[in-house]
């Protein structure tokens, strides 16, 4: 059986007694390497110990179980504190709380949950919390509990070709306790300076040599591979001594927010299986300001010429899509370059638009209104307008006065987006009260969520990678092998973050719904549901950003046959909600 994985650093801590004495919190902040110098995502330039060339993609990870270890072989237990580390949201560092005064000659963690934190409910914890869902994006959804660790790739084949690795380290079996040694000398107040260097993870106990056999470990039963990942990751950490240690400083920033005193708050249901979301606190929600929301969203005076509303191309009656338009027209009659995304459970989400330009809903709708292509207004017209047209009224009762401004509106637009919430579908049901799949229905809900493996006799549709969990989305940014890299006149991601490893990247879109917002991706170029399922199994094009978990499949794609891609079209359609489609889910 495995073990957990666990480790301990050994630390010559020598605080003084001064900072003894005031010292309430430790930070432990983690450098990600490779092979010594800065992991960067996603450069294919990096070589293991085995030779191979390849690039990291994902580096994710879940810390908990902390104890701090006296001189004397004691340990004092830092109860209830999880980590979250990720390289692509930067967070690298973990504060723990109610440390006491002593001198301390080790730190232990381990790298993943207990049982009782995996198999917890992960819609009880809260907004932000590391085992938020929606924070880690690591819970493995319907199958129950998390991923400790997700290390993601591409690598280049013998023949030039570019295939993906994807390890994922995980399960209550998983445990490997380490001891390393560190030679860090006196302690700044506060912080201890880590290194997790990614190259050691491929060698170690065992080198780890990425060929077909060793592109995926899901953890299951006896793994053999998750168990020298494990055995090589616990010695990837070591004490940092080229970071000086440094105090953790920070002041929080205020918020400005603007409520009328007597403006009523806004009841806001989060569905039993959903995650808690994280819902602006500099702009609380309010019936006043909803009500508001949803009438600037249906009011064609945001448009240049009065023809256009935000409802013009987001129809409240097809789940908020534009109706079997593959690319929307503008108010003046010009066509855009990608297809209008659905708007539902966007309390849970944490970029905007396709290729994640925007950061928060209340910059995102203002967008559209100034885009040329698009509503092609500006604000202190879209302001003019809405004063000349007597919104006075209701600008006092959501803010507390009339004055009437851009960031007004876009708060109110904000509120209004954050309400539309689908979660009432079939297979909703049948998670909540036992209603029934059919037997199609039940066998695409199996590909659905099952690897495509057949080393390990795994022949699933592997879905869940991107589309997991009560949202059926993980936020994140893939290349779904659309199109090969000279033949993408659209740059995706990389056009918002300039690097080149996100080319061709776009915001995986939730699958709630998804029977009634065709066309599908970001271009609109799939007509059916058939014919997106169909791309999965034959159409995937290789490229050097394409995601790991589709780059580790067979060219082409999965090669599912028919009466498989007609159960997982079945499935799909259980996902719509028939309320959200009528408009009678409406706030």
């Amino acid at each position: 059986m495995r073990r957990r994985l666990h480790f301990v650093l050994l630390l010559a801590v020598g605080l003084t007694s001064a900072v003894e004495a005031r010292a309430s919190t430790l930070t432990l902040r983690v450098r990600h390497a490779f092979a010594g110098a800065p992991l960067r995502l996603g450069e294919q330039t990096l070589t293991n110990a085995a030779g191979n060339v390849l690039s990291v993609t994902r580096l994710d990870y879940l810390l908990s179980d902390f104890r701090l270890v006296s001189s004397d072989g004691s340990e004092v237990v830092l109860t209830n504190q999880v980590a979250f580390l990720s390289v692509e949201q930067a967070r690298d560092a973990v504060t723990l709380s109610n440390v006491p005064a002593g001198r301390f000659g080790a730190i232990r963690f381990r790298v993943g949950l207990p049982p009782s934190l995996n198999h917890f409910d992960p819609a009880k914890f809260a907004a932000g919390d590391p085992l938020n869902p929606t924070v880690n994006g690591l819970h493995w959804g319907w199958q129950g509990g998390y991923v400790f660790l997700a290390l993601e790739g591409n690598w280049r084949r013998a023949d030039g070709a570019t295939d993906g690795y994807s390890f994922h380290l995980a399960t209550d079996a998983l445990d490997l306790p380490v001891e390393v040694g560190c030679g860090v000398g006196e302690l700044g107040p506060g912080e201890i300076p880590l290194v997790l260097d990614v190259a050691r993870i491929f060698t170690g106990t065992r080198t780890v040599r990425l060929q077909d056999s060793t592109t995926s470990t899901h953890s299951r039963g006896t793994d053999p591979l998750a168990r020298v990942l494990g055995d090589n990751l616990v010695r990837a950490f070591q004490a940092d001594p080229s970071a000086p240690a440094r105090p953790v400083l920070g002041a929080t920033p205020s918020l400005r927010i603007e409520v009328a005193t007597n403006a009523t708050p806004y009841r806001f249901k989060v569905p039993g299986l959903f995650p808690m979301p994280a819902l602006p606190r500099d702009n609380p929600l309010t019936d006043e300001g909803v009500a508001l929301g949803r009438r600037l969203f249906n009011d064609a005076a945001l448009s240049v010429n009065g023809r256009q509303s935000c409802a013009g191309c987001h129809q409240a009656t097809a789940a908020f899509t534009d109706v079997g338009k593959r690319l929307s027209a503008g108010a003046e009659g010009r066509t855009g370059t990608r297809n209008a995304m659905p708007l539902e459970n966007l309390a849970w989400q944490s970029a905007f638009f396709w290729d994640g330009r925007a950061a928060t809903l209340r910059d995102q709708v203002l967008q559209p209104v100034q885009n040329p292509a698009e509503m092609h207004e500006s604000l202190t017209n879209v302001v003019r307008k809405l004063d000349r047209a007597g919104y006075g009224p209701a600008f006092a009762a959501a803010f507390g006065g009339p004055e009437i401004t851009a960031d007004r509106v876009a708060r109110a637009l904000e509120q209004y987006l954050l309400t539309l919430v689908s979660h009432d579908s079939k297979f909703d049901r049948v998670a909540r009260v036992g209603e029934i799949l059919t037997a199609e229905e039940q066998r695409g809900f199996e590909l659905f969520h099952t690897e495509y493996d057949p080393r390990r006799g795994l022949f699933g549709a592997d879905c869940f990678h991107c589309h997991g969990g009560a949202l059926f989305t993980d936020s994140a940014f893939h290349n779904n092998g659309l199109d090969l890299p000279e033949a993408t006149p659209d740059e995706g991601r990389s056009a918002v973050t300039g690097r080149a490893a996100d080319f061709g990247k776009f915001k995986t879109p939730s699958l709630r719904n998804v029977a009634v917002t065709a066309p599908y991706m970001h271009d609109g170029r799939f007509n059916t549901l058939e014919e997106a399922v169909a791309h999965y199994c034959s159409g995937v094009k290789r490229g050097g950003t394409l995601d790991p978990n589709l780059a580790k499949h067979p060219d082409g794609g999965l090669a599912l046959g028919a009466a498989d891609q007609k159960a997982l079209v079945a499935f799909l359609r259980t996902l719509t909600d028939a309320r959200y489609e009528s408009g009678a889910a409406r706030p």
